[in-house]
Order: C-alpha cells, then structure tokens, then sequence
C-alpha cells in the first residue's frame, strides 16, 4: 500500500513537473488553431484574401481569434431564416408576370453597349431590365423626407417601408406621424426595420405608437438570445436595406436612412449626406416584390396578392433593374456588380461610397478604368466613422493614384451616398457600399438604370460634392509618416474580415 501511495505521489510530482495544466492549454490551444484553421481553409466560397486574414488573427490572437471566428467567420444565418426567405421567395408571383407587364412601354428600350449590366443584374436576382420609368432625385436628405411624407399621406392601398436604421428624431418622427394618419384613415401600413440597427427606435414610443395605430410591425433578423442566435447564425448579418413602396405606384431608392442629417448617434461626423431617388413605372414591382420576400421571409404576413395586380398605366420611360444581395444570394454578387460597371466604363466613371475596402477584382476593376484612359473618380469621407475602416481604405490610395484614378476626400461631413455613374448614360444607386460588409454580409438594395437626363442629374450632384473635397496627390500619400503607413496596411491585412 505504501509503494502504490508513493507511485501515485511520484505520479503526481511529475504531472505538475511536466505542466500538467500548461499541457491541457497547450492541446487546447493546437485543437482550437487547427479546428478554426481547417474550417477558414475549407469552408466554401472563401476569398483566399479572407481566408489569409483569418489565418493571421487566429496565429496572433488564438483563443479571441477563434471565439471571434464562431461568432463572426461565417455568413449563416440560420437554415429556419434561410428556409423561410428562399421559400417566400421561390412561391411570390414575379414581377413580370403582372397583368399589363407585356406591354410595349414596359420592354427594356435600347441599352447599346450595356445590355451586359443588366444579364449580370438579373443573373444576380432574378429580375429582368424593364422600360417605361421615371426618376426625380431628391435635393437632399430632407426634401427627401418631405417628399415621402407627402407621397405617404396620398396613399390609398399600401405603404410599404424597410429601414435598416430609423431614428426617432424630427425626420423620424415626421415619417411615423404619418404612417399613423395612413393607418388611421384605412391604408394597409407595413413597417419593417433590422433588429439591431434600428435597435433604439424598436425600444421607443414611437414604435409602440405604429403598432397601437394599426401599422403592421417587423423586425428584420431579429436577434432574440444572443447566445442562442451566435449557435443558429452570425449575429451581425443584418437587413441593410432602404426601401420603400407606396400603392404599387411609387418606390424610393438610395442611401439615406429614416433620420435627420445630423444623425444624433454619430453627430460628430454629420452632416450625413445621402442620394435618393424617387421612381414610378414597372420598376416599383420589383421592390415591392423585393419587400414582399424580406417581410414573409421574417414573418410577416402575406401579400402576393399585390404582385398579382394589374400594372397601372405604363408610359414611356428609361430602361431599369433592381439588384438586390445578401447572404441568401449568389456569392460575391455585389463585388461583380461593380467590377461590371467597371469595365463597361468607356470615357467617364465616377463613385462615391463611404466605405471603400475593395476586393481585389473592385481595386483592380478601378485601376484598369483609369489605367485604359478612362476619366476615372473616387469620392470618400476626410472623416470616418469607422476608423478601422477609414485606415483600410487609404491604405489603397497608393495604387489608385498611381493608376491615374483621381482620388478626393468629402471635408463638410459624412459622405454617405452610394452612386456610380458610367458614361453620362448609366447610374447605379442604393444601399450598397464598397466594402466587404455590403459584399458579403449585408442583405442590399440597388437600382440600375439607362438613361441620359437622370444620370446627367446623378452626375451633376456628383460633382457638386467635390466643391466640398479636397484631392489627394501622390505627393500626399508620399508624405505620409512610416506610423500612418504601418497602421493603414495593418488594417489592409485584416480588411476582409472588417
């Protein structure tokens, strides 16, 4: 009995001499390392750019890198939202087979050179470029607010409204008041806003108040338990999204969110300067098709019987089609978008996004732009909101001055629209920015359109914000310190998982 209680002592001597719990870290740690390392490595659909990123936050920081990797490596959902999204989808009537929607001012006019862009659209989403629109661009983001107020208090059948932030300041609130008179006088009102973004006006009165009036709430992708949620899906895939349909008549599309310019949360950084568009024709039928998956797709209820209605009376209009992505769509849809508008450019291409960090096909797609003489312009915010991704995006001025892509920086706010012009002919706007959320996470909204006098519109805002601008020169870039350089590329490194 003596020399087993000395085995067992001895045994035990040597397990705390050789670390037994070092040891149990150690396998911890290699288990957590390879197991997170094979899943970035497999996992399909990855950019190797994406991959390499993860990889070198897992080395240096393991043990956040993989918990960080569970909670945010992934574009899941959750195979419930999944199923419920793609079979509300797969069983609404398409837009193009409302009675009305063959008729011959609802065909796509002549599209020359650019036929291409509308294949890569409806390869992405499914609907096809359609004729006989109109669009007016609202001044700014008030007049903005304004106009939809009116268009809301002159509604007879249906508002429908998506917002992946809504305030309840003056401009908020302006909206909600009138939703509750629509309701009030009979209009069938949906409201539908992203769980987190809007996570503050959910909370508030003025949500209590849409729904005491008669309004039809929803919460897209909802989080519930946020441990539970991190178990079925990522918890920041989040409804992107600004949409609005009036009686199947008229639609809203752009950047701008339900709120003021001054846009209380991030003040210091405002104003926040949107572009959005005001459309009638048999575009509107795509978004409320496009509204009608998101809201059955998170549990609203169903309205397939809007999309079934006769088209109203079609007059000649431009030639245009919704895209619409996320993480239910295509893989790399966005990124393709632009890199299409890219390379269809032939004298004239102009952007603004707020965020730019590209993947290498949208750098590359830019640089070839200017490099085949192409006049080629970028617009970004002097001033960030989101530091990380504010470094990252310099960190890619290098290259495009030296492609001869002429780089500005918006000094009288936050730049926050999201349009890109092509050849004074084509304009495409929306929700999406030119960074890896809205590329690979982010379910958007955009509208591609063909016409002169609407983009002409486009580009002329377009070139009203570079009075607000400074450019920036290679010299600029080339002064930078050897601190600003390391910590622009630090975050490059890590943009694909920004």
């Amino acid at each position: 009995m003596l020399d087993l209680f000395a085995s067992s002592s001895s045994a035990a001597a040597t397990w705390r001499f050789a670390g037994g719990p070092a040891l149990i870290l150690s396998l911890v740690h290699i288990a957590l390392v390879l197991g997170c390392g094979l899943h970035i490595l497999l996992r399909r659909h990855r950019q190797p750019e994406s991959r390499m990123a993860w990889l070198v936050v897992l080395a240096a920081v393991p043990y956040l890198g993989a918990l960080s990797y569970l909670m945010l490596g992934t574009t899941n959902i959750g195979r419930a939202r999944i199923a419920r999204l793609t079979d509300s989808a797969r069983h609404l009537p398409q837009p193009c087979v409302a009675p009305g929607s063959d008729g011959p001012n609802c065909q796509p006019g002549p599209i020359d050179d650019y036929s291409a862009l509308f294949r890569v659209g409806q390869s992405i989403s499914g609907y096809a470029p359609v004729g006989g629109n109109r669009a007016e661009l609202a001044i700014d983001s008030d007049a903005m607010i304004a106009s939809l107020v009116r268009d809301i208090d002159a509604a007879k059948e249906t508002v429908h409204l998506l917002f992946y932030i809504w305030l309840g300041d003056h401009n908020g609130t302006k909206v909600a008041k009138a939703l509750v008179r629509a309701a009030g006088r009979g209009v069938a009102c949906r409201a539908m806003v992203d769980d987190i973004g809007s996570r503050e006006f959910i909370k508030g009165p003025l949500w209590r108040e849409l729904a005491q009036a008669g309004v039809k709430l929803r919460r897209a992708l909802p989080v519930g338990n946020p441990l539970i949620r991190m178990i079925n899906g990522r918890i920041d895939l989040r409804n992107h999204r600004k949409l609005v349909v009036l009686d199947n008549h008229v639609t809203y599309c752009g950047s701008q969110n339900c709120a003021d310019p001054a846009f209380l949360p991030k003040a210091k950084f405002a104003p926040w300067v949107d572009a959005v568009m005001r459309f009638e024709g048999p575009i509107v039928r795509q978004n409320q098709h496009l509204f009608a998956v998101d809201w059955m797709g998170n549990g609203g209820d169903d309205i397939s019987g809007l999309l079934a209605e006769p088209l109203s009376t079609v007059e000649p209009g431009f030639t245009a089609q919704v895209v619409a992505t996320g993480p239910t769509y295509r893989n790399a849809a966005m990124p393709e978008m632009f890199e299409a508008l890219m390379y269809a450019a032939r004298r004239d291409l102009f952007i603004t996004t707020p965020y730019y960090v590209p993947t290498p096909g949208v750098q590359a797609g830019l640089c070839a732009a200017a490099h085949r003489g192409v006049d080629t312009t970028i617009i970004l915010p002097a001033r960030n909101d989101d530091f990380a991704i504010g470094g990252a995006s310099r960190s890619h001025y290098e290259s495009l001055l030296d492609a001869g892509v002429r780089v500005f920086e918006y000094e009288k706010g936050l730049l926050h629209a999201k349009s890109l012009t092509v050849d004074g002919e084509i304009t495409f706007i929306g929700s999406a920015n030119m960074d890896r959320r809205s590329f690979d996470l982010n379910f958007e909204n955009n509208i591609l359109l063909h016409d002169t006098a609407v983009t002409i519109a486009m580009r002329a805002r377009q070139d009203s914000y570079l009075k607000d601008s400074r450019q920036v020169t290679a010299a600029d870039v080339a002064g930078w310190s050897v601190g600003r350089r390391l910590w622009n590329n630090a975050l490059a490194i890590v943009g694909p998982v920004l």
